[in-house]
């Protein structure tokens, strides 16, 4: 029998804490080795998907890309439905960015033309998922660019403004509602710093807006048109940044793989069409577009 005496005070002789500190130490390594094993093997997941994507691209000779708000979060300019999209953080926002809303209430308005003055888009600049996509275009294979952005972020990169559609119009002009006058936008951002709340238009009068689409306007059928034709006559489209679920532009996706098109999907995260992809690239695409593109 050991002559140690027994504690009765809840602690553990050193013995017993020694024990403890070397289990405590083995769960420590096999927690990060765990850790690190996923790691790696989801390092090795997308250096495959990578490579079988670069595959199909060198492959296909006319690409269709389709570009949502997720290609220039890296620019600093939040997207709209992720973990940290404006509309997911306030819903209401996204309930007052209907046209109705927008006509029928100044307050509405006053409140949008702070936000335009405000906007993050003004010292945006393009980042390496904007600026790989040129290299479609240098390699002659680029056939369309199809953007639901509205920051004139591909133009900045530098992309052919003749193969750029842009779906939800662009946040760079203004449109009157009542009129065909349209104008850039710092014409009318100028008059908000100059003391006017909401703008009216200059020849007629009529409500001023940013030259996007807004909920409850209609699409410009030419664009959609375009799109579809598009998403018909290619061999791959690429679709970058977007979660599908706006229609009906993320229709080019079914429209090109019904015409026999290889799909091409990367995203920060999963998207309603990852079931018609190819290949599913899952990460930053500022980091791993410029990858794929070469």
């Amino acid at each position: 029998m050991s002559n140690r005496p027994e504690r009765h005070d809840g602690t553990q002789g050193p013995a017993g804490r020694e024990g403890t500190d070397r289990q405590e130490g083995t769960d420590r390594k096999e927690g990060t080795d765990r850790k690190e094993g996923t790691a790696d093997r989801r390092a090795g997941e997308l250096d495959d998907a990578v490579s079988r994507a670069s595959a199909l691209l060198d492959l296909a000779d006319r690409v269709t890309v389709l570009t949502g708000a997720g290609i220039s979060t890296d620019s600093r300019i939040p997207d709209y439905r992720g973990p940290d999209g404006v509309w997911t953080k306030n819903p209401e926002a996204e309930r007052q960015a209907s046209i109705q809303r927008y006509v029928s209430d100044p307050e509405v308005r006053k409140r949008a033309w702070m936000t335009r003055l405000d906007s993050p888009v003004w010292a945006a600049e393009p980042n390496p998922g904007h600026r790989s996509l040129l290299r479609l275009e240098s390699r002659r294979k680029l056939h369309l660019l199809i953007t639901q952005n509205v920051d004139g972020l591909h133009h900045d990169a530098g992309s052919d403004p003749e193969r750029i559609v842009e779906v939800h119009g662009t946040v760079r002009r203004v449109a009157c509602l009542s009129c065909d006058y349209s104008a850039p936008m710092r014409d009318a951002l100028d008059r908000v710093r100059a003391g006017e709340t909401d703008p009216d238009c200059s020849r007629c009068g009529g409500i001023l807006k940013s030259a996007t689409i807004s909920f409850g306007q209609n699409l410009v059928a030419a664009d959609i048109a375009r799109a579809n034709e598009a998403a018909t006559t290619c061999d791959l489209l690429l679709a970058v940044g977007s979660t599908l679920a706006v229609f009906p532009v993320a229709r080019v996706v079914p429209i090109a793989k019904m015409s026999g098109a290889g799909i091409i999907i990367v995203n920060g995260g999963p998207t309603e069409m990852d079931d018609l992809a190819d290949v599913v690239v899952s990460g930053s695409i500022s980091e791993v577009l410029p990858r794929i593109l070469g």
